[in-house]
């Protein structure tokens, strides 16, 4: 169980728009398929949960990432700039927004600032998991 106010777990969530061009069975398959499966495969030490998620009208995408801290959120990061899926998922998605909460170090910060990355900063409450 965790303690009161001393949270280090970082959240990444990502809003992306479908491109007119790509199908919502296309996009899907292409989630599951290629974005999920190889993350999942790269089994990152720090990360927590990597989760997808489509808007009723299927338009718009969300992805919800957590990491132990910084230093994994960072790795996801460091990894996705290297992978053979980073461009494809420009093929099917705009990046709309990258927001980043939690407790972050230099490192991080500066590594998605150049993502155009807002940043909440953690302040307090709990997490049970």
């Amino acid at each position: 169980m965790g303690n009161l106010n001393s949270e280090q777990r970082v959240y990444l969530i990502f809003n992306l728009n479908l491109k007119s061009d790509t199908s919502v069975d296309i996009a899907e398959q292409w989630i599951k398929d290629r974005s999920a499966k190889y993350v999942f495969e790269l089994k990152e030490e720090k990360g927590i949960s990597f989760e997808w998620f489509l808007s009723e009208d299927n338009t718009e995408a969300t992805i919800i990432e957590s990491y132990v801290d910084s230093d994994g959120a960072k790795q996801r990061l460091e990894n996705h700039a290297a992978s053979p899926i980073a461009n494809e998922v420009l093929e099917h998605f705009d990046i709309t927004g990258a927001h980043c909460f939690g407790t972050m170090n230099k490192d991080f910060i500066e590594m998605f600032n150049a993502w155009g990355g807002k940043f909440n900063r953690y302040v307090g409450g709990f997490n049970h998991s």
